[in-house]
């Protein structure tokens, strides 16, 4: 074998997965962490907690400590910190874990066997179909082909354009954390949602106890005691802005729970015309969110993948299959899209399948590749 600078001619180059990935995700400690193309937003976030975080600390919360009796003065800091620390940890968690990203593949799925009765005009091949039926709870579900991911996305997937993802029960991308909200970490988004709302409203609520105490300490008027304190102020308007924003927030993901929806269906469908498919009632429905258990990420980022070599554009949807393609695809024969671990995947080839009650995992196969 003829070696050039020592390696092997036509060797085998083997890379970690995460530096052969084709989304657009930046990742970080080896692959440990993913996040979206727009992670240096988190920075503006976390600023946004700690800037107000630490004025709290030595403007207000240092000063509540000779104010109240006991060790209240202390607990009211020692909460403070513990709360803005879930808050960080929770951010940690809903921007740098794999929201539910489904694996491409490598090659398109085989196009659908026609009726041996038809018969091909000249020059016509096989076409693959742009959607399937997918039944769920007695409700038909299109699921769409994706042209990037060369898969059947499974219901509730959708394809995030700005990491270029299929990522399973998609709700939306959100700049504030940089990363794609999905089946993976939607949790995480709420909790770190609601618990940035509490978190303001607790600050808000101890810059008014110090006002108060500074006029009844004084006996001053309500307005001379706020000039007596400008971060009381400051604190207070910034608080009073943000709840407006992440209160809502998490008013309107209370009723997407509730409701089980996604963001991304809320906007796109109307359940208020037709049943929901998804709905398992509101206690079966926060369940599912809080309770179940979170299915292990379909990527190993740290495993080691041949780097892929340039290849020939894959046919997309409508396109025609020359027979290279046929004997390419024909080797699939059989397999998912993507992995079946925990009994989530959806076959390619089905005509039509048939989904338990949440609508995740698939209980029958009527028909393969």
């Amino acid at each position: 074998m003829n070696t050039v600078g020592g390696a092997a001619e036509g060797a085998v180059e083997m890379v970690r997965k995460y530096k052969a990935w084709e989304g657009s995700n930046k990742f970080c400690l080896g692959g440990r962490f993913i996040f979206g193309p727009d992670v240096r937003s988190i920075f503006l976030t976390v600023f946004l907690i700690v800037a107000p975080a630490a004025v709290f600390c030595l403007f207000i919360a240092r000063k509540l400590l000779d104010d109240f009796s006991g060790d209240w003065g202390i607990a009211v800091l020692v909460v403070f910190i513990v709360k803005t620390v879930f808050v960080l940890v929770l951010l940690l968690l809903t921007s740098g874990r794999d929201p539910g990203i489904i694996p491409r593949n490598a090659q398109p799925p085989e196009p659908e066997t026609y009726d041996n009765s038809m018969e091909l005009g000249s020059g016509q091949t096989p076409r693959l179909p742009r959607t399937k039926d997918v039944i769920v709870n007695g409700a038909t579900v299109k699921v769409k082909y994706c042209d990037t991911c060369m898969l059947y996305r499974p219901p509730r997937c959708s394809h995030c354009s700005i990491c270029d993802n299929c990522v399973e029960r998609f709700d939306h991308h959100c700049p504030w954390v940089g990363q794609c909200i999905g089946l993976r970490n939607y949790r995480f988004f709420y909790m770190f949602v609601f618990s940035t709302m509490l978190l303001a409203l607790y600050v808000h609520g101890f810059c008014w106890v110090y006002i108060v105490k500074i006029k009844n300490s004084k006996n001053y008027s309500i307005w001379k005691a706020m000039t007596k304190t400008p971060a009381s102020i400051a604190l207070i308007i910034y608080t009073f802005l943000g709840l407006w924003f992440v209160g809502g927030l998490s008013i309107f993901h209370f009723y997407l729970i509730a409701t089980n929806q996604t963001t991304y269906e809320n906007f796109r469908y109307q359940y208020s015309r037709r049943g929901n498919p998804y709905n398992r009632g509101m206690i079966g429905n926060f369940m599912d969110i809080f309770c179940g258990s979170i299915p292990k990420s379909k990527n190993d980022f740290r495993a080691k993948v041949q780097r892929k070599q340039p290849t020939m554009p894959s046919h997309s949807v409508g396109a025609s299959f020359d027979s290279t393609t046929l004997a390419v695809s024909k080797s699939l024969q059989g397999k998912s899209v993507w992995d079946e671990a925990n009994d989530r995947a959806l076959a390619i080839g089905s005509n039509r399948v048939t989904l338990s009650s949440n609508g995740d995992s698939v209980t029958e196969y009527q028909q393969y590749l």
